[in-house]
């Protein structure tokens, strides 16, 4: 059935949708522009209200490495579609380097975190990390290197653990005058390590 699934991506494929389709995916590749937009949030000045989006996020981020590719990859070992059924296409090459287990999806898992963890502080940002999230998520099916159920399940726990950056950093901030103001942008980080 999920093979099915990913063959009907496959039948999609055409000279417009999959550069579109393989440089989206590529924004997800070790989660390199959430990780970049993290550090933005975090340390370049402009965006300094936004810190607590960014730690947040890299909570979220960190959560995600640790779980889906540090300990649910090799526990599951589920082999690629593309390991299963030599058939589908290999676009751009893709297939070639990959050498990890599908489940979960990294990709989908760390777009997820970071959406959630922006979207629960600031909606107006939120949205297009969302949507960014979802198209990432897409792109895993229409190049056929997850499975639907990998994609679904990373969905799911990435959202959970951007809910939880969001959760901790509240804490963070509750627990903490200095930290609040740090993260909401009033104070500079040194003011974190000053004594009172």
């Amino acid at each position: 059935m999920e093979l099915q699934i990913l063959h009907w991506f496959e039948s999609l494929h055409n000279p417009v949708t999959d550069p579109v389709m393989y440089a989206i995916t590529c924004l997800g590749n070790a989660g390199i522009f959430w990780i970049l937009l993290c550090a933005a949030f975090l340390f370049i000045p402009v965006f300094k209200k936004d810190r607590k989006l960014g730690l947040s996020m890299a909570i979220g981020l960190i959560l995600s490495l640790i779980m889906c590719n540090g300990i649910m990859k090799n526990l599951s070992a589920r082999i690629r579609p593309f390991n299963a059924d030599p058939t589908f296409e290999n676009l751009y090459g893709i297939f070639n380097g990959i050498k990890d287990w599908s489940f979960p999806s990294g990709h989908t898992s760390a777009s997820f975190a970071a959406a959630l963890a922006i979207i629960l502080w600031d909606r107006k940002k939120g949205i297009p990390a969302v949507i960014l999230a979802a198209l990432i998520a897409v792109s895993r099916l229409y190049l056929t290197v997850h499975y639907p159920t990998d994609v679904l399940a990373s969905l799911l726990l990435g959202s959970l653990y951007g809910v939880i950056g969001y959760f901790f950093t509240k804490l963070i901030m509750k627990r903490s005058e200095k930290a609040r103001k740090v993260f909401s942008g009033e104070e500079p980080y040194k003011k974190l390590f000053a004594k009172a």
